[in-house]
């Protein structure tokens, strides 16, 4: 049975974890993201997309304005900026569900918030700007404490670490230390043991196969294997038919104790997710 949680979202908002797997709905509103780069860069299409997650039955819409893509190059914040504020400003008042932003960065972090975001994910954990924690725990927002190695440059280059779940404990309890010491009450953190970002394929379903002893950190897990480089490895399959590879790691995610899952496909994965669910038992 997993732990159940409430996570204060906002000011006003709570979302009960545990009783059923949650879903955060992925929004890239970039050119050169991995698997749907340039679909929604557009800010009308990326606001029909947004609405359409949200009907599709996601909890969450999580926004991202840079890739992190292997590889990819850091990017400034006022482009970043450029690419998620006309979304953040026309999805004002028209979705119910909160609004996650995916950046590393303070400085949009904090106009992300006083435009509606309620949650911030940090790829980092902290280590790029520590002081998007302060930021979150000014704007009253939940924050979203991901692992990975090294950067976007090098996190596919690095030696394997040679004890990945003892690594994600240690830097993740440390980034929750670190959060904390900023003011953000450990009913608005989640930890994200990072899929893809400096693992190696057999890492990456160790992780899965394990997320019950990384629950037991204290905190409610996000998992995102959704279209990952380890699926297509497995599978054979190019980014846009990794549908049925996602759809098995999610359930293995759910099974092993997952509390959120992110998603590109929501519709087809909120019926997965249901279905999981009811194999392992929750209500």
């Amino acid at each position: 049975m997993k732990r159940r949680f409430t996570l204060l979202i906002g000011k006003q908002t709570c979302l009960e974890l545990g009783q059923r797997t949650a879903i955060a709905g992925v929004l890239n509103v970039t050119p050169d993201s991995f698997s749907d780069g340039g679909l929604y860069q557009d800010a009308g299409a990326a606001i029909d997309r947004a609405l359409e997650i949200e009907a599709e039955g996601a909890d969450i819409i999580e926004m991202g304005g840079e890739s992190t893509r292997p590889g990819a190059r850091p990017l400034a914040a006022e482009a970043e900026l450029a690419r998620i504020v006309p979304v953040l400003k026309g999805l004002a008042s028209r979705v119910r569900i909160p609004i996650a932003v995916d950046t590393y960065k303070s400085q949009v972090a904090r106009a992300a918030i006083e435009l509606g975001a309620q949650i911030i994910n940090d790829i980092s954990a902290l280590r790029f700007d520590p002081k998007v924690a302060d930021v979150a725990a000014a704007g009253g927002a939940a924050l979203v404490l991901m692992h990975m190695r090294g950067n976007p440059q090098t996190m596919q280059k690095l030696d394997p670490s040679p004890d990945i779940l003892a690594e994600i404990e240690r830097d993740l309890t440390a980034a929750a230390l670190q959060a904390a010491a900023a003011g953000i009450t450990p009913d608005r953190i989640i930890l994200d043991p990072g899929i893809g970002f400096g693992k190696t394929l057999g890492q990456n379903l160790e992780i899965i196969n394990n997320l019950d002893r990384l629950s037991k950190m204290g905190y409610p897990l996000m998992v995102g294997p959704s279209r990952k480089w380890f699926i297509g490895k497995l599978t054979g399959r190019p980014e846009s038919e990794r549908e049925f590879g996602t759809a098995a790691a999610v359930t293995a995610a759910v099974l092993n104790g997952a509390h959120l899952v992110r998603v590109h496909d929501v519709k087809d994965m909120a019926d997965v997710v249901r279905v999981a669910d009811a194999l392992a038992g929750s209500d």
